[in-house]
């Protein structure tokens, strides 16, 4: 009895042996059929180009390439600037409270106390269009229009003197704006590759390095309170 009893247990044990090898090579040829491309992970779907052309805003500042259609003159600038840049940035540019100033400060870059405005020192039209676009207004960025951001361009670069009343903003006309401070920008970086490479052997002797410079009493760090022309350093 007990050897008889015992074939059909261990017949029953091979089958669900069998059974499940079965099914873990049914789901490794379900994975297999299934598994995704070499370097995707399988999931998610191609960006289409619409999706695409919502994040892809930026306008380079030397040519403008990436502007959009549209444009916008000084006329129509001022109305949108005044409803919604003005309450930060003053009616013409002049700055409310601790919001910068848009205009003014050409010829003080070199000075104990630059300004660096629009006019001062920005190098590029398309820029100023480029960082309208994605960052204005300061509540709501990128809710303006590409019209009304031309519009708040043209009449930013006309009260700072850079373009004529009649001014245009497009994509054609603000890569060919210049701007005062566009030749004093270095682009190339003057100062010496320098690399700091970690020391195993033969070292320098620490007791051997001297502090030859600090910037100790320089007056590089000013007070941010008080009157601006009795700012101090720390």
């Amino acid at each position: 009895m007990s050897s008889s009893a015992s074939i059909p247990a261990t017949a029953a044990m091979h089958a669900i042996m069998l059974l499940g090898m079965c099914s873990v090579g049914i789901c490794l040829v379900g994975i297999s059929a299934n598994a995704a491309s070499p370097g995707a992970f399988g999931y998610g779907t191609v960006a289409t180009p619409a999706e695409i052309a919502g994040w892809d805003i930026d306008a380079r500042g030397t040519d403008g390439l990436g502007l959009p259609p549209g444009k916008g003159d000084v006329s129509h600038g001022t109305d949108v600037f005044i409803q919604q840049c003005a309450p930060c940035h003053g009616t013409f540019g002049e700055g409310e409270g601790r919001y910068p100033k848009l205009e003014g400060g050409v010829g003080t870059l070199t000075a104990d106390r630059p300004e660096p405005t629009v006019g001062s020192y920005w190098p590029f039209a398309p820029t100023l269009w480029d960082y309208i676009n994605r960052a204005m207004p300061f509540s709501a960025p990128h809710t303006l229009s590409a019209d009304d951001v031309y519009a708040i361009t043209a009449y930013i670069l006309n009260f700072n003197n850079i373009v004529p009343a009649d001014f245009v903003a497009d994509r054609d006309s603000l890569p060919k704006v210049k701007m005062p401070n566009r030749d004093n920008f270095t682009w190339m970086d003057p100062r010496p590759d320098t690399r700091n490479i970690a020391c195993m052997k033969n070292c320098i002797d620490p007791k051997a390095v001297k502090i030859v410079s600090t910037t100790e009493g320089k007056d590089l760090t000013p007070r941010t309170t008080g009157p601006l022309d009795a700012m101090k350093a720390k």
